[in-house]
């Protein structure tokens, strides 16, 4: 299956990328069968062959969701934008909240700012010592 992505040129820290139709399992930067265009993210210049691009598209290829946002932002195509990354969802450890002594005599909440997690097992009260 044919794809359309970038492949990124240039120094460290100086990015521009080509915009390639080639195949899913080759490396992005390995052989291409077609040169679409150019992009420099400094400056926000985008160079394609329009006409090349609705071609590919025609031939049924699929552009990256990059490339699909970039082409869609520039009005060189009309699709809907996909997505092409969602951040990393950060599992919240279970970590059981200790009630100071003074709290617990008082019959107060404790004083962390954060509400103490439930569980399944029934709280056991201790009696204040007197």
């Amino acid at each position: 299956m044919l794809t359309m992505r970038l492949q990124r040129i240039g120094k460290k820290g100086q990015a521009y990328f080509r915009l390639i139709v080639t195949e899913h399992t080759k490396k992005p930067q390995g052989e291409f069968h077609e040169l679409l265009g150019s992009y420099d993210p400094h400056k926000k210049n985008l160079l394609v062959k329009k006409d090349r691009i609705e071609y590919w598209l025609s031939k049924g290829v699929q552009p990256s969701p990059t490339l699909n946002n970039l082409l869609v932002n520039n009005k060189i195509i009309t699709a809907p934008k996909m997505v092409s990354w969602k951040p990393k969802v950060k599992e919240q450890a279970a970590v059981p909240t200790v009630v100071p002594q003074a709290a617990a005599s008082e019959g107060g909440e404790p004083r962390s700012s954060e509400a103490a997690p439930e569980t399944s097992e029934p709280a056991v009260e201790e009696k204040p010592k007197e």
